[in-house]
């Protein structure tokens, strides 16, 4: 107690944040924190707003956990509330200053994840409620798995092929925000920009099935400008359509000078033309026009020029450097994967795991600060144990897309990959026991994410702890989208 009267007022937000641990005695930490709206002015008297403010559900635990909370604009804190882009186009204020933790924690509490009894992310949005949806309490061999989890899109998360197809409830986040008004804005524009271009020519139906509008608006919940959200919705749909066009069976089997060939052996031409496509080439003269008119003749191609043209108007050209580096390791494989089809061969785990590393949704996150409105620096970036958090998230989400796109896999011709697939092939274990297993391994590089990524925004800049507090926002609005999106539930 002495030491504590005497000790010099802390001044790092991590040192902060343990001295007001340190000086309260109080009891266990409150279930949930009552959120105020962060654009609500503080005026004596004002009036209730309509509905009144719901809960919401405290942020993560363990160490650096404080810096992950972002200081709202009216300063106020408690609750992680990022700075939106508006409709107008302006950018948010720089964050310069993260709330110290305000809870109250006993001491004999663990701050550790494996205490968990479920999702404990940066913050859970009003009015979504996440139950435990894993008993962290039970042994591997006698955990009871729950009938599924609750809230946005668990009407999904079930198919009609009983228990052998059912997805496990999983480990992450709902997502920060749900706002469908502002989903269906950015789909139809999607839409009509697939139209102009020819993409998804004759099924355009099926991508706005598919709600990529509603992906990019949960993932991205820093951000309600529907032009800012449109271009990063671009980029998505146009890798996505590399798989529809270029990977999946039926794809187109002619060459790019329109000889005839095989999609497989074409597979890293088209791949090859699609990187031009977003770093440009410059031939001589006599070739040039030969290269634009392949451009010209690909809506895919089409696609990803378009994009990067429109996400080049919010994005800084080493943000859009960094896009091209993700976009460039995914094409690659991809070749990997098609080497596997060609072969007949079935990878083993850590092989595949390996390939999904560089195959999974690196290219979709890399934009988060562009669509915020900021930029995280290179130097962080890159910094190895920031690579590792990041890429860690995006195996994690893959592994997320492996669980939901198995039904649709399931009814294609061809050879697909997923985890469940590869396990049973190489452990000769049930199909739900690979189902089960995938889920595990998800939820275990989630747990790692967690707690390597808050020490990490506790030691890095303001745009570092914002970049990081977008990963996990878009790894719930992710995972609720595959729950939803009729892509993987019709």
């Amino acid at each position: 107690m002495l030491s504590r009267t005497l000790a010099l007022p802390a001044t790092h937000e991590v040192a902060a944040s343990v001295a007001a641990l340190l000086s309260d005695l109080g009891g266990g930490a409150p279930s949930v924190l009552v959120h105020k709206d962060s654009h609500t002015p503080d005026v004596p008297d004002a009036p209730t707003p309509d509905p009144p403010a719901r809960p919401r559900l405290l942020g993560p635990s363990g160490l650096g956990a404080a810096t992950l909370l972002i200081t709202p604009p009216d300063g106020t804190s408690g609750s992680a509330v990022l700075p939106v882009i508006s409709s107008t186009g302006s950018a948010p204020p720089r964050v310069t200053a993260i709330a110290p933790v305000q809870q109250k924690v006993a001491p004999t509490e663990s701050l550790t994840a494996a205490t968990l009894s479920g999702p404990t992310g940066l913050t859970m949005s009003p009015g979504l409620t996440a139950a435990p949806w894993v008993d962290e309490s039970a042994t591997p061999t006698n955990r009871r798995i729950p009938t599924g989890p609750t809230g946005l899109g668990t009407a999904s998360t079930r198919r009609s092929g009983g228990t052998e197809t059912t997805i496990p409830p999983l480990y992450c986040p709902p997502p920060m925000r749900d706002d469908p008004a502002l989903a269906a804005v950015v789909n139809e524009r999607i839409i009509a920009w697939a139209s102009a271009i020819g993409l998804y020519e004759g099924r355009l139906d099926d991508l706005r099935d598919a709600g990529f509008g509603r992906l990019i608006m949960l993932a991205h919940p820093d951000c309600n400008d529907p032009d800012r959200l449109l271009a990063a919705a671009k980029c998505a749909v146009a890798e996505w359509a590399v798989d529809d066009y270029y990977c999946d069976p039926g794809a187109d089997d002619t060459a790019p000078d329109g000889t005839p060939s095989s999609a497989q052996a074409e597979l890293g031409p088209k791949l090859e033309l699609a990187a031009a496509a977003i770093d440009p080439v410059h031939l001589p003269a006599r070739y040039a026009a030969r290269v634009e008119q392949a451009m010209q003749a690909d809506p895919i191609l089409r696609a990803f020029r378009g994009g990067f043209v429109h996400l080049a108007e919010f994005a800084t050209p080493t943000q859009l450097a960094r896009l091209r580096t993700e976009i460039a390791g995914w094409f690659i494989a991809l070749g990997a994967e098609a080497g596997w089809r060609q072969s007949g061969r079935t990878p083993q785990a850590w092989e595949y795991l390996t390939n999904r590393q560089p195959h999974s949704f690196l290219p979709c996150m890399a934009p988060i600060d562009i669509v915020g409105g900021y930029e995280l620096q290179a130097a962080e970036y890159t910094d190895p144990r920031v690579r590792r958090v990041i890429t860690t998230a995006a195996l994690a989400s893959q592994l997320v897309n492996d669980l939901y796109s198995m039904a649709r896999e399931d009814r294609s011709d061809g050879t697909e990959f997923n985890l469940p697939t590869v396990l049973v092939a190489e452990e000769g274990c049930t199909r739900r026991e690979a189902v089960l297993r995938t889920a595990e391994l998800h939820d275990e590089l989630m747990h790692r994410f967690e707690l390597e990524a808050a020490p990490l925004a506790a030691l890095g800049s303001a745009e570092l702890r914002r970049y990081l507090t977008g990963v996990w926002a878009w790894l719930g609005g992710s995972r609720a989208w595959h729950a939803d999106s009729r892509r993987y539930s019709d």
